[in-house]
């Protein structure tokens, strides 16, 4: 059977984006709403958490077969720069994140109502006290986690038909720590999406921050995935080379 063409592999990155925005970054405002005036607590991160990790699995066995459901420009640039995915593809892929973080975030208002922007809608910003360097240190870590995870739970060495889980437990077990910085978006679509969206439904963007979290995580992309290529790479990866032969010998070539 021929492989998905072009354009359906972008809607299926639009429309994993969009649904990982909506159901992650849409549990931030829900819990909040729900919440009233009691402070969140520990059990409501971990629920946010929960709710990304669970969108994380449900697109990637849903549409991981038609696109990679790689919903992440982190992933999509570790990927490229690794070698595994061509930069033909790359500006499309990005593109259609953008779009479907654009539609996830604006699902969002739809269900919730200007509550949800009253609240922030979930944005990724900086926690209280938080400067520069500490920011960009979290969203790094944060996003060479998961995207390292991604290369090996993929690999071919890999348990079979685990990626998604693994991909999954990963976002889930990043964002307890990182979030308390900069609210753990890991992910540059994750980022941008809801920021645009906010804005135009007048609430209040750091967009000064945003640089931070793009390059802090576009850079981690970069660096997990050649970190795994040089920790992975065998003899199994490299070229075959034909078999010296003595000069007697008749020559053999190997397919």
């Amino acid at each position: 059977m021929p492989d998905n063409n072009l354009r359906q592999r972008l809607g299926t990155e639009l429309l994993g984006t969009a649904i990982l925005v909506f159901v992650g970054v849409g549990a931030v405002p829900a819990t909040l709403i729900l919440n009233g005036s009691a402070p969140m607590t520990m059990a409501d991160l971990g629920m946010i958490s929960f709710a990304f990790a669970a969108a994380v699995i449900g697109t990637a066995y849903a549409l991981g077969p038609i696109s990679g459901n790689h919903i992440n420009p982190a992933v999509t640039i570790g990927l490229a720069v690794s070698g595994k995915f061509p930069w033909a593809q790359v500006p499309g892929y990005l593109a259609a994140q953008l779009a479907g973080a654009l539609l996830g975030a604006g699902a969002i208002l739809g269900v919730l109502g200007s509550k949800a922007s009253d609240l922030g809608l979930g944005i990724a910003a900086y926690g209280p006290g938080v400067g520069t360097a500490q920011a960009f240190t979290a969203e790094f870590i944060g996003t060479f986690i998961l995207v390292l995870t991604v290369f090996g739970a993929t690999h071919r060495k890999a348990a079979a038909g685990f990626a998604g889980i693994a991909i999954g437990l990963a976002v889930f077990a990043v964002i307890i720590p990182i979030a308390p910085a900069t609210g753990a978006s890991i992910n540059p679509a994750r980022t941008v999406g809801p920021m645009l969206i906010q804005q135009l439904a007048g609430g209040q963007v750091q967009f000064s921050q945003l640089p931070i979290y793009v390059l802090a995580e576009l850079s981690a992309g970069v660096l997990a995935g050649l970190t795994f290529l040089a920790l992975s790479r065998s003899n199994a990866d490299q070229p075959t080379a034909a078999p010296a032969t003595a000069p007697t010998a008749a020559p053999t070539a190997k397919g």
